[in-house]
């Protein structure tokens, strides 16, 4: 009974953009006219092109997480065309139905991120997806929860001073200004130390916990992209401590180089305590999309993780040539439509 009760207090969030409607392009554009500091920000296609194949994600939920409570869809506005919005498990949740009406319009997904704890009828624990995060194999509740705790890996990892991206450096930097203010590095490292030196973690972030023993203060944390395990508690925490920074972060209308980001969440949750360690790379592969993806195609096609994250944002590429070939194996390992289609 009581594995039965965890399974049903867990629910995903998924947000999605169709960077292709045009009144959403309308509003980005007058809103990019009059940011102030657009220079400072981050607004490139990358961050919003649709690669038209969102309807993996929801067959991959349906045939390898059916146990997920319910599935908040997050959107601007637009709803795929395909999308059966009668499904019971489906949440459409429109941007004006909970990020407070001062921060609207945005096209920032950390304004987006930091309030989803407003989300009517959201679980206390949640699991965050990108739409470029895809299921291919089984995946348990306990992946991401277990005993009430999120499943994560705490790991750290320098900021480095990359003047070829404007606005995530500056972005990793603030996330390890605020988590410094809150908690010490090497106390925390010795009231928990199987947090850091958990015997599944990967050996390369293993030995760079190890060397960062050597520093008393905290350098930056290793991003884990992938499904972010999540706790409305945990908001409202953050929310209570740092009202004035979050209001401030969420009133860019873009990614902002003064922006905190939700990996400040999960990193907190970590530093607390409030965690089961695991290494979460076993869980979710993470790929950069480039012209040749040979590794991530036969990943997919052959599910050898449960999980796959493909990341467009770092290199220029034949888009049209790109997308074909990835939603190709997508449709190889996942062709069987769900209920969530209409």
């Amino acid at each position: 009974m009581k594995k039965q009760e965890e399974k049903s207090e867990i629910d995903f969030v998924i947000t999605w953009v169709d960077g292709n409607d045009p009144a959403w392009k309308r509003q980005r554009n007058l809103a990019a006219q009059a940011s102030e500091q657009i220079q400072k920000t981050d607004n490139r296609k990358e961050r919003y092109r649709d690669w038209d194949n969102l309807q993996y994600w929801f067959r991959g939920v349906e045939q390898f997480a059916p146990w997920v409570r319910k599935v908040h869809f997050v959107t601007w506005g637009h709803i795929p065309d395909w999308l059966n919005i009668a499904h019971p498990k489906l949440n459409i949740v429109r941007h004006d139905e909970f990020i407070p009406k001062d921060f609207l319009p945005t096209f920032n997904s950390h304004t987006i991120e930091w309030n989803f704890h407003r989300i009517k009828g959201l679980s206390e624990k949640f699991v965050y997806f990108n739409d470029d995060t895809f299921f291919i194999d089984k995946v348990k509740e306990t992946d991401f929860f277990q005993n009430g705790k999120p499943v994560d890996m705490l790991a750290f990892q320098p900021d480095v001073a990359n003047i070829d991206d404007p606005v995530m450096p500056y972005i990793y930097l603030n996330n390890t200004m605020l988590l410094a203010k809150y908690f010490q590095k090497r106390p925390n490292m010795k009231k928990q130390p199987g947090a850091y030196f958990h015997i599944g973690y990967p050996l390369a972030y293993f030995l760079y916990n190890i060397m960062e023993l050597a520093f008393p203060r905290f350098t930056g944390f290793y991003t884990v992209h992938g499904p972010s395990p999540l706790k409305k508690s945990t908001y409202e925490t953050l929310w209570n401590l740092e009202p004035e920074l979050l209001t401030s972060v969420c009133s860019h209308a873009f990614r902002h180089k003064e922006d905190v980001s939700q990996y400040v969440l999960r990193e907190y949750q970590k530093l607390q305590g409030n965690f089961v360690p695991q290494n979460v790379q076993k869980l979710c592969g993470y790929f950069n999309v480039e012209n040749q993806n040979l590794k991530l195609t036969k990943t997919i096609e052959k599910h050898k993780i449960p999980m796959v994250c493909v990341n467009d944002s770092n290199y220029a590429i034949d888009f049209e040539k790109v997308q074909k070939e990835i939603n190709g194996a997508l449709e190889q390992r996942l062709s069987r439509k769900s209920l969530f289609e209409m």
